[in-house]
């Protein structure tokens, strides 16, 4: 299991980004689904990110191949995919992820825009990592059709969506250990294909519940987590108000 942690952000701010780039993460997921990530600031944050050298991941708003491009283009290590209904959608994710002739990825990179190089399409190839979501019935379903979908290197586990799909809460998705249950089926396919299982924990509460799943590459926290936390902190290290 691979111990992997990330930070998952909502924000366009690259000040910030930054910020949380240097804090020690391994890693940053922008999420242009339900942040406030749009083209022009998805080309403002990965410019940054890039010269920074610091990976980052983008969870695209759909399986649609241009925000695919687009986000690998600003330099994204790997594009988080939602919204995946079964196998189909895996396939066409997967192909929109790479360049021919393993895909059909149009080239476009935009780090020369500011004077750095792109690498070549086998390398870029090689390099780039396509992470399937599972958080509907449909994928859940086809877990095992869509882990052996050439292309697509990791599982992505959405446990709030899932929890929702399957007409269930998030601590009884957490809490079913059986070796049928819908953790353990994820976590099987992707160990039996060889490739990663990931996961949004949000807190580190849930993150160690997830680890317990064999889930170790984990959104551990969020923007907004961390700046809270560091709030509490600062407070808690005052002291209660002076009389």
């Amino acid at each position: 299991m691979e111990d992997s942690r990330g930070i998952w952000t909502m924000t366009a701010d690259v000040d910030l980004l930054l910020r949380l780039a240097g804090s020690g993460v391994d890693w940053l997921a922008l999420d242009a689904q339900h942040g406030a990530l749009d083209r022009a600031a998805l080309h403002a944050a990965g410019r940054a990110l890039t010269s920074a050298h610091h990976p980052f991941l983008v969870r695209v708003p759909a399986v649609d191949p241009a925000w695919i491009g687009a986000a690998l283009d600003a330099g994204a290590h790997g594009v988080v995919v939602p919204s995946v209904t079964g196998a189909g959608d895996a396939e066409r994710a997967a192909l929109a992820s790479r360049y021919p002739p393993l895909g059909d990825r149009s080239w476009g990179p935009w780090s020369p825009m500011w004077g750095v190089d792109a690498p070549d399409t086998a390398t870029a190839n090689e390099l780039v990592r396509c992470w399937a979501m599972v958080e509907t019935v449909g994928a859940l379903d086809e877990v095992e059709q869509i882990a052996a979908t050439p292309g697509v290197d990791g599982l992505f586990v959405g446990p709030l969506d899932l929890a929702l799909a399957l007409g269930t809460t998030v601590d009884a998705l957490l809490d079913d250990t059986t070796p049928g249950g819908p953790l353990a089926r994820v976590v099987a396919a992707a160990d039996r294909q060889g490739i990663l299982v990931g996961a949004f924990a949000g807190s580190p509460a849930v993150a160690h519940r997830l680890r317990a799943h064999g889930i170790g590459f984990l959104a551990v926290t969020t923007d907004a987590g961390v700046v809270a936390a560091g709030v509490r902190a600062v407070l808690d290290e005052l002291g209660p108000r002076q009389a």
